[in-house]
């Protein structure tokens, strides 16, 4: 009789015991979209948007402009420097004009002339200067004249020489480099006139338009936000507790903020390396233990019109 009056006390305490199991530890976290931001590659003046916050927007679809004028005017010094090193190469590969040779030919033959006299009148004054018949500085003049004209004589036969030897080749890899350094110049700046139009990268949502036409934003500012994706995720915080009940493709219920239904997602990715809970996930004993980063990415046509930021808690699903 004892014995079955201890076994009724054991049967009446198991729902009990049953009732006072731990409940499932809901995940917190935060709503999100894969997001892409849009820099300012120059510092330019935004001249118009082509979209609001909050439109879809379709890839390639031109999202603002921005003031090309200073842009459209280095493109075009650079187009003027591409034509000058082009002609340089040019006029270096066809070697001199047959002007030019007949033009230095006559330079030089009229140098030797005026050379020769100079000699000659070099001479005459030396000999008048021996028999005393004039200054030393007449004689000196004399030679200062020849000397000059010698060298002068000599400059217009290098010339000529130069001319009908050609170009050297050093000359003509020299000109190609020009060439080549201007075309990459032209071509970058060609491509940053392009990115003054500013294209969507992908099909998404707009998120935030930070300035407004008239602004000049600095230089990597971020001019556009996109929401980008099939489907928002949810970033949750794995207590250390609960990750190893956890594991990639596991999934989840999720109750997202202002949100009657909940929803179904599945986990894509845990962090493998712990940290510390964030402010808004503190519950309890919770404060001072770890967490692990994780994404969930929700399923179904309703998620996708879902905005970013809203809180949620999650736990595992029923079917797990």
């Amino acid at each position: 009789m004892a014995i079955d009056r201890r076994l009724l006390c054991l049967l009446l305490m198991l729902p009990l015991a049953a009732c006072n199991e731990p409940a499932q530890q809901p995940l917190l976290g935060t709503l999100e979209w894969d997001r892409i931001g849009l820099p300012a590659e120059v510092s330019e003046r935004v001249l118009e948007w082509k979209v609001s916050e909050g439109e879809q927007v379709v890839s390639g679809q031109l999202l603002l402009e921005l003031d090309p004028r200073r842009l459209d005017a280095r493109v075009r010094q650079a187009e003027a420097e591409l034509n000058q090193a082009k002609a340089r190469l040019e006029e270096l590969s066809n070697g001199a004009r047959i002007e030019q040779i007949q033009a230095a030919s006559a330079s030089l033959q009229q140098a030797r002339a005026e050379r020769d006299e100079a000699v000659r009148d070099e001479r005459r004054i030396s000999a008048l200067y021996a028999r005393g018949q004039v200054a030393v500085a007449e004689r000196d003049r004399a030679r200062a004249t020849r000397d000059r004209l010698v060298a002068a004589s000599e400059a217009s036969a290098a010339r000529l020489r130069e001319l009908t030897n050609g170009t050297r080749p050093e000359q003509v890899e020299q000109a190609n480099a020009a060439v080549e350094a201007a075309t990459a110049q032209l071509e970058r700046l060609r491509l940053d006139r392009e990115h003054l139009s500013l294209h969507a990268p992908r099909a998404g949502r707009v998120d935030a338009l930070p300035f407004h036409p008239g602004d000049q934003p600095p230089m990597n500012a971020e001019l556009v936000s996109l929401l980008v994706g099939e489907a928002p995720y949810a970033r949750l915080f794995i207590p250390a507790s609960v990750r190893p009940t956890l594991a990639v493709g596991a999934t989840l219920r999720v109750r997202v903020e202002g949100h009657e239904r909940p929803l179904q997602a599945r986990i894509r990715s845990i962090a493998s390396e712990a940290s510390f809970t964030p402010y808004y996930a503190l519950n309890g004993d919770d404060a001072s233990r770890l967490t692990y980063r994780a994404e969930a990415v929700l399923l179904g046509d309703e998620a996708r019109d879902l905005p970013a930021g809203l809180p949620l808690q999650a736990e595992r699903s029923d079917d797990e």
